[in-house]
């Protein structure tokens, strides 16, 4: 089955063609300035990559509604339309993605794949806010978690390279990009992770700031007299690193603190801070850890970071092998020898995940997701 996988960013769409064997038989980036494609040049890129059996989308948010892949048809689309206001910047631009590949390709199936899937079955301990009862139900106020495709990939994949049945390995996945989250899974099932009801809680981002004391932004809205839209804007895109150091880059912000810059320290050092103890809290979460596994784009090309995090987890049994770590190019094991826990670095692959969910749903089967 050759699966195109949808990708919609905030300015780019990007298409992945899969084979059987989940090699990429045509890849292309489609520029989508605030979230929409020109669907005569979508229509070229697609047709230019051959047949296509079916199409899998990455859509953000399913809400508690969808809590599986599940194909697409006109009453999907509507009730991922009335969920928009649970993910104001991406559902949209999914939804824009999915209507414009349809044009192209009207009687392909195509499957929504969720992020937010992957933490549906947390437990309630984790997944649940202090607030009053009337108000979680009423407008479904819980910890719904992101990045899932990319967790549920990494952690599958780790337990293949430890040669050790995912079923009994407890598992961190560090996803750190621009967007930054972990997942505590258990047994092949996320049981924690930081990001919340939206993707601002948690880890400090490039551009996002994470936890922040929602009672500093009440302060601010109540005594500054910040507008809610403003405070919004500042929080997701120039907070995080950008705010701490002036960029988000953190290849820049890694070398400037190399020499002495003190915004760069300052920027690398929060962000660790908040990393170490995330990690602590995921594995307390699981009642201790197996496989720590970095992905995403600092997750792969930051061996400092790597490094500087793991050098505050030796508690948990964590140890880097320095020169493997420093060598490493692409996937591989970086733990020291002896280590009681394995640590390793995975490639993100969520169009492999997305590919695997729509072979499911449309009777590929499970054994698909063995060849990780």
């Amino acid at each position: 089955m050759r699966v195109l996988v949808v990708n919609a960013g905030s300015s780019s769409l990007k298409l992945r063609l899969l084979g059987d064997d989940d090699g990429i038989l045509a890849s292309t980036d489609l520029p989508a300035p605030g979230g929409s494609a020109d669907r005569a040049r979508m229509a070229a890129a697609i047709a230019g990559m051959g047949p296509v059996d079916a199409v899998g989308h990455r859509i953000v948010h399913g809400g508690t509604q969808f809590v599986t892949p599940v194909r697409i048809d006109r009453d999907v689309v509507e009730r991922l339309r009335a969920l928009t206001d649970l993910a104001p910047l991406h559902q949209p631009k999914s939804l824009a993605a999915l209507a414009a590949v349809e044009a192209v390709l009207p009687d392909v199936p195509a499957v929504a794949c969720f992020d937010t899937a992957f933490h549906a079955s947390m437990p309630e301990g984790a997944s649940t806010y202090a607030l009053p009862a009337a108000w979680r139900s009423r407008w479904a106020l819980r910890r719904y978690g992101f990045h899932g495709l990319s967790h549920a990939y990494a952690s599958r994949r780790a337990a293949r390279m430890v040669e050790r049945p995912l079923e009994e390995l407890r598992i961190v996945t560090c996803h750190l990009g621009a967007g930054a989250s972990l997942a505590a899974v258990r047994g092949g099932h996320s049981v924690d992770t930081t990001m919340g009801f939206t993707p601002l809680e948690g880890l400090v981002m490039a551009t996002r700031s994470g936890s922040v004391d929602p009672g500093l932004v009440l302060w601010l809205e109540e005594h500054v007299g910040t507008p809610p839209a403003e405070l919004a804007a500042t929080l997701e895109h120039r907070s995080g690193l950008l705010g701490l150091a002036g960029t988000a880059d953190m290849r820049v912000i890694i070398a400037r603190a190399g020499e002495g810059d003190p915004r760069a320290s300052l920027a690398l050092d929060v962000y660790l801070h908040r990393l170490r103890g995330s990690i602590g809290a995921m594995t307390a979460s699981l009642g201790g850890l197996d496989v720590l596994v970095f992905t995403g784009g600092v997750g792969e090309r930051a061996p400092d970071v790597r490094e500087r995090a793991a050098d505050g987890l030796d508690f948990l049994g964590v140890s880097l092998d320095r020169g493997r770590n420093r060598a490493l190019q692409g996937e591989g094991d970086i733990g020291a020898k002896g280590a009681t826990v394995r640590a390793v670095v995975v490639e993100a692959r969520e169009d492999l995940e997305i590919a695997h969910q729509v072979r499911e749903v449309l009777g590929g089967g499970p054994a698909e997701r063995d060849r990780v």
